[in-house]
């Protein structure tokens, strides 16, 4: 028998899922009940000892799962479910950072091309402005980090701005849902090592696509663009 097999891989929990857990002990305990109003992020983030970063996307998890909604005026506010249900819930959401490699960038090619379709059909003058703003962020960034790295949150900030242009607010949940893991899985496997000037190249391509309302033209260049991360997950595939 190969030694390596009685060994374990180690997971190493992220800040977003001991928040999780947290709010679940919470619930279990009877310390927060349905209707309850969480404390701000601010005064949360404070006391986790963490950026606000992570307790918005605990936060933006739990909303997309029916766990807890946002109300104007009232802050975070616990579903009128029963206890049972509520802890069910947030277990499927735990394991949604589980999910292998491959299953989540084939979920974001799935959503990322349905999203550019979408913009390209949709998008206005404002749409078109916030993504060239944020294709000017992400140019920024590329500039000054180290060759061959490639500047990840200004990247997913500029397909999060594809995203809003397609005005299909369900999509765009959905992106922000897995844009947590996605980040996570690439620091884990080193996935943004590419000459800087590739990615940019694309992304200008992309917007002219966009700006045309070239449908099929931005679809295959959103195709092209997450393809090599396509074909690296490919190789961690795990079924």
């Amino acid at each position: 028998m190969n030694l390596l097999d009685n060994f374990q891989e180690i997971v190493v929990e992220t800040p977003v899922d001991v928040i999780i857990k947290q709010i679940k002990y919470l619930l279990t305990s009877g310390q927060l009940k349905p209707g309850d109003r969480l404390p701000s992020e601010r005064k949360l983030a404070e006391k986790f000892g963490v950026g606000r970063t992570h307790v918005r996307d605990s936060i933006k998890k739990l909303e997309f799962y029916g766990i807890l909604k946002t109300l104007p005026q009232s802050g975070s506010i616990v579903a009128g479910l029963e206890i049972s249900a509520l802890e069910g819930l947030i277990a499927d959401v735990l394991k949604l950072d589980n999910h292998d490699f491959f299953s989540l960038v084939e979920t974001r090619m799935i959503l990322e091309l349905a999203a550019v379709r979408l913009c390209a059909e949709r998008r206005t003058e404002a749409d078109i402005r916030e993504i060239e703003k944020a294709f000017e962020i992400y140019c920024g960034k590329s500039k000054d980090i180290e060759k061959n790295n490639v500047a990840v949150e200004e990247d997913l900030n500029f397909h999060s701005k594809i995203a809003d242009g397609s005005h299909n607010p369900v999509l765009k949940s959905l992106l922000l849902t897995i844009t947590p893991d996605i980040l996570i899985n690439y620091a884990k496997y080193n996935v943004c090592k590419t000459d800087p000037a590739k990615p940019v190249g694309e992304h200008r391509r992309l917007i002219d696509a966009i700006k045309e309302q070239n449908v099929e033209l931005a679809e295959e260049i959103m195709y092209n663009h997450l393809g090599g991360v396509m074909e690296f997950a490919t190789t961690k595939k795990v079924l």
